[in-house]
């Protein structure tokens, strides 16, 4: 009997039946924007498709150019470029899976200056303010996304999800925040509406009645002027009658001011949307946003929440989730951690999306974890991400790998970030790490700090130095005053803190300093209703949006100061997806921004400083520092003395900017070419 039951059922659509009540949900790779990308994208969903999801959604297709993310390429309106989505229908197909193309139109926020929307209302996370589509061209556009569903049916895919969530333009056609036409397709909600039911009405037309179509329906906007909850039902049962076979749930718009899907999103924080909507229509209904293991899926389905739960990231980090959870290996999964860096950070980047904990993601065609021409016998010094990574692969293809670690337990610096409030999900890294070491026959040495005479003379065909780094104390007068530690003395919980803090160094880990000490008190992790609270979400949803009245205001525990030599702006290092929501709530704590610093001296009375020439003392009860690092390789020139062929990675590589993502990739990329 299967451990997650309700996971594994089929789920009857009638014309179709699917294999689990898993969805594979839309990710925009990047891929879609380049010229070769269709091949690679087959590898990538081939891959995911293999004893995989029931349901699998591309990244968004647009109907039209206008609508795509700005490249021109993402584009399905003409018969000449079904070769390309051909071949990922097939490639998935031959893995005995389903695929769904979503057709997304991008509206406002298209990054281009020919973006179009239902008025010319600027969106706050784009420069460019959209044209006014006249009635004649909402007709047309109606035509056009019937023409791409048709074209994705001719291309092989099994359906299509028709993309009405996330602040697209078919969201902005539903509300009043960015419908203030006054023709059919505007004023009240029956004319606001009308343009998603068009499309499905057409599109079900098109394709005929065994093609599925998925909705994706914005259930809660986040955002002020946005649906109330009778309108999402409304809607909803709208969408059923106009010929959809599945709701898949939309939370939140892009420029929503509350988190919805990173870190500091608890786990399962808006399956209570879904579950409540379930109850109004017949159809199917699927449940998203951060979901990254199984056991919490079938909780979520027997709980009656959903009735198939929409798992995007996850297939980023691991390719075999379904598959492992099938075969009761959980525990070998790769979980998600939610933290955006290499997944959406790099799609607002204009860059080709992957992931920090599994770099092959998206890159399937070129790093390859092939089995080793030639064994070798390799040592690995440090088993923080980067040692981690390179053990793994370079174990998993063969060799034989001896890992050393001075510390009792393996992660390096991930002991220290796990630390952090909204960072927890690294635990889940280093369960599958210390897994992957176990299953693999690595021979692990913990409490074992490496020495020469350990690494000469003993077999080793290279060694790996992934010793990683030392924090770095700058030279100023006082700093070795009992009220100074640095940022590693504070995270591993041998120093006690006071109450006034001052925090040297404004880059992402004096960002994290500041976070650890907002939340030290509690110790816990924010419940979803916490969280809820915090963020100002209106559980009752009666409020336009989904937004409360009035948000919570902090009591800060401590009196923080973050300081920078840089006059500049704050966090400009942090995620681009992401660092909004720290700085948020470094603001609601009370923290103290100080730029343009010049550092004299610490002592008894507190921090000496200058801030644009004037002096300032404050008068804190600690210092931490976070003045950067430096790598440690001590053992780098004894081993190249003796002609031991050796690399460096991560930290003991580059100090520069601890960056687990890096450091992982690195490891990678090393591992893949030994």
């Amino acid at each position: 009997m299967s451990n997650y039951p309700h996971l594994f059922e089929p789920l009857d659509l009638g014309f179709t039946k699917l294999s689990n009540r898993v969805l594979m949900g839309s990710m925009h790779t990047g891929l879609e924007d380049q010229p070769d990308g269709f091949e690679r994208l087959a590898a990538f969903y081939a891959e995911r498709a293999r004893d995989g999801a029931g349901l699998m959604v591309t990244g968004g297709i647009a109907p039209r150019a206008e609508g795509d993310f700005g490249s021109g390429l993402s584009v399905l309106n003409r018969t000449d470029q079904l070769p390309n989505h051909r071949l990922i229908s097939e490639a998935v197909h031959a893995e005995g899976g389903k695929i769904a193309m979503q057709i997304l139109h991008t509206g406002r926020y298209a990054n281009n200056p020919g973006c179009v929307a239902p008025s010319p209302i600027k969106a706050p996370i784009n420069r460019f303010e959209p044209r006014q589509l006249t009635g004649g061209e909402v007709a047309e556009l109606i035509e056009d996304f019937a023409n791409c569903a048709g074209l994705a049916r001719e291309a092989g895919y099994d359906g299509v999800e028709i993309m009405g969530s996330e602040g697209y333009l078919i969201t902005e056609f539903i509300t009043r925040r960015t419908n203030r036409r006054d023709d059919e397709w505007g004023g009240s909600y029956d004319n606001r509406i009308r343009f998603p039911l068009e499309i499905i009405r057409r599109v079900r037309a098109r394709v005929g009645p065994d093609f599925i179509i998925m909705f994706r329906l914005s259930m809660l906007d986040l955002v002020a002027d946005g649906s109330n909850w009778s309108e999402v039902v409304a809607l909803a049962r709208q969408v059923e009658t106009a010929g959809a076979n599945l709701i898949n749930a939309g939370i939140g718009w892009h420029e929503a001011r509350i988190p919805t899907i990173a870190q500091a999103t608890p786990r399962a924080a808006w399956t209570w949307v879904s579950a409540r909507l379930r109850g109004e229509v017949n159809l199917p209904v699927v449940t998203s946003n951060r979901i990254n293991t199984p056991e919490l899926a079938e909780q979520i389905l027997a709980r009656g929440d959903a009735d198939m739960v929409s798992l995007a990231r996850p297939f980023l980090a691991d390719a075999r989730f379904v598959a492992k959870a099938r075969a009761g290996r959980s525990d070998e999964i790769n979980s998600c951690i939610a933290c955006n860096q290499a997944c959406l950070d790099f799609i607002f980047s204009d860059r080709i999306c992957s992931c920090l904990v599994n770099p092959r993601a998206c890159h399937e065609t070129e790093l390859r974890y092939e089995p080793a021409k030639k064994i070798q016998n390799i040592a690995v010094v440090g088993a923080g991400p980067a040692g981690l990574s390179l053990a793994s692969i370079a174990a998993e293809r063969g060799h034989s790998v001896t890992l050393f670690e001075a510390a009792r337990r393996i992660g390096g610096q991930l002991l220290m970030a796990r630390r952090i409030p909204g960072k927890e999900e690294f635990d889940e890294t280093l369960r599958y790490f210390s897994r992957r070491l176990e299953s693999l026959a690595v021979d692990l040495r913990l409490a074992h700090r490496a020495t020469l005479a350990d690494l000469i003379g003993q077999g080793f065909d290279q060694v790996i130095l992934a010793s990683g780094v030392s924090p770095r104390r700058p030279d100023l007068e006082g700093m070795d005053h009992p009220k100074v530690m640095t940022y590693a003395d504070l995270l591993a919980g041998d120093a006690r803190i006071g109450r006034r803090v001052a925090i040297m160094g404004a880059g992402g880990i004096g960002f994290d300093v500041a976070e650890f000490l907002i939340h030290q008190e509690t110790g816990e992790p924010q419940s979803i209703d916490q969280f809820l609270s915090y963020w100002g979400v209106d559980r009752s949803m009666e409020n336009a949006g989904g937004l409360a009245r009035e948000t919570p205001i902090d009591q800060p525990a401590r009196q923080i100061y973050l300081l920078q030599r840089k006059a500049s702006r704050f966090g400009a290092s942090l995620g681009k997806t992401t660092g909004w929501i720290t700085r948020a709530r470094l603001d609601r704590a009370g923290v103290t921004l100080i730029g343009g610093v010049t550092y004299e001296r610490m002592d008894d009375r507190g921090l000496h400083i200058l801030v644009e020439g004037e002096p300032r003392i404050l008068e804190v009860d600690n210092l931490v520092v976070c003045a950067g690092q430096e790598p440690l390789r001590d053992l780098l020139a004894g081993l190249r003395k003796a002609a031991i062929e050796v690399h460096t990675i991560g930290g003991a590589d580059d100090a520069q900017e601890l960056d687990a993502r890096r450091a992982i990739e690195q490891g990678a990329r090393l591992a893949a070419s030994l």
